[in-house]
């Protein structure tokens, strides 16, 4: 970053090698694989840098094929990798999608991986200085102490300045269970400036029924933002009202990835200064493009379909086709047609995706970690 301008955002977390039946079949019927990479806080990294901004990512990889992957996909992105540490003795954390008639189920392999070594002093690197907004998710503290010291530091200490902290909830069931993950991802979303949190994760951590109970739990943040799968989502600030936006009606290919494409365009918007309505309908907009493709992430829309839609009046936004609109410009896949959000938690806890398709019903979803 030597004589270039610092990342406007900081993203950080673990991203693992994928492994899913090349065909679709359940794991123990597969005879091919295809590899990928997947991590909720790349995902928003890289859907940050397809909207326009400098973005860094922090992490640790292994000195590894998997680890040398992992960087080629994310700087490839467009996403700055030179703060990702190369660990010499830890490996790359991978991963294994089990595709199911009912749910695809995950199967993790990350136990003392490289971004489990993780510590406070990640976020020391000088070249991040300036940044703007730094993001965190749920998933890093559950990896180890030292992670959990990590997210702490972050939202305590602020080490990144007057920098802005976003934290997605992002709760995995596979990791800890509720009973252990609420005090821990409650206390650490408090802390935060903006939070973003599927309305049924907040109900199954700590029994919030509405978003306004959710904005109760976590007083101190300046905004919540709710999802709640194919209704929409809520945005609460800490002073004015509530604003909700519903979701869109798109064709779902896959709901990997789009929570982070949420995440991507409503912080994207907040960065540009737009109101919260606004930041919502960039947020809805980047993930149906995402639920349009097989992979995580999608590329990003074209600025002018964007800003156009962000701007038509709350009438014709209810209305709005996708489709029609060119919000899908340039994708190609397979699709079934089902109203897409950003919002709902990850049945299958196998993934960073919040979503609710017309397929698998409100406040249901499924993702990459």
């Amino acid at each position: 970053m030597t004589g270039a301008p610092g990342p406007e955002v900081v993203a950080v977390g673990e991203t693992m090698v994928v492994m899913s039946p090349a065909d679709a079949a359940p794991l123990d019927r597969a005879d091919r694989l295809r590899l990928g990479v997947g991590g909720a806080e790349s995902n928003l990294a890289i859907g940050l840098a397809g909207l326009g901004h400098r973005v860094a990512w922090v992490s640790r990889v292994g000195d590894d094929p998997f680890g040398r992957m992992v960087l080629r996909e994310v700087a490839g992105g467009g996403v700055d990798v030179g703060s990702v540490a190369l660990d010499p003795h830890a490996p790359t954390g991978v991963y294994f999608k089990d595709p199911r008639p009912e749910a695809t189920g995950v199967h993790y392999y990350r136990a003392g991986s490289a971004a489990s070594r993780l510590g406070p002093g990640a976020l020391d690197d000088p070249r991040l200085a300036g940044a703007r907004l730094l993001h965190l998710s749920g998933i890093t503290p559950v990896l180890s102490e030292s992670c959990r010291a990590l997210v702490a530091h972050a939202v305590d200490d602020r080490p990144l300045g007057d920098a802005l902290v976003s934290f997605d909830v992002n709760h995995r069931p596979r990791l800890w269970s509720a009973d252990r993950a609420a005090d821990v991802l409650r206390d650490l979303a408090d802390r935060a400036d903006i939070v973003l949190v599927g309305l049924d994760e907040a109900e199954r951590l700590w029994g919030a029924a509405d978003p306004q109970a959710v904005r109760r739990l976590l007083p101190r943040p300046a905004t919540v933002v709710v999802k709640d799968g194919a209704v929409g989502a809520t945005a609460l600030p800490r002073t004015g009202p509530a604003v909700f936006v519903p979701a869109l009606r798109a064709p779902v290919v896959e709901p990997v990835g789009a929570g982070d494409a949420f995440a991507a365009g409503y912080l994207s918007a907040v960065l540009r200064g737009l109101d919260q309505a606004a930041a919502l309908r960039c947020g809805h907009v980047v993930a149906v493009r995402a639920l349009a493709v097989p992979g995580d992430c999608a590329p990003p829309p074209r600025r002018r379909d964007l800003d156009g839609v962000v701007a038509l009046p709350a009438d014709r936004w209810a209305v709005l086709d996708p489709v029609a609109a060119g919000l899908l410009h340039g994708l190609t896949g397979g699709s079934a047609d089902g109203p897409v959000g950003g919002g709902g938690t990850a049945a299958a806890d196998d993934g960073s995706a919040h979503v609710g398709t017309g397929a698998a019903g409100p406040g249901d979803g499924r993702g990459s970690r």
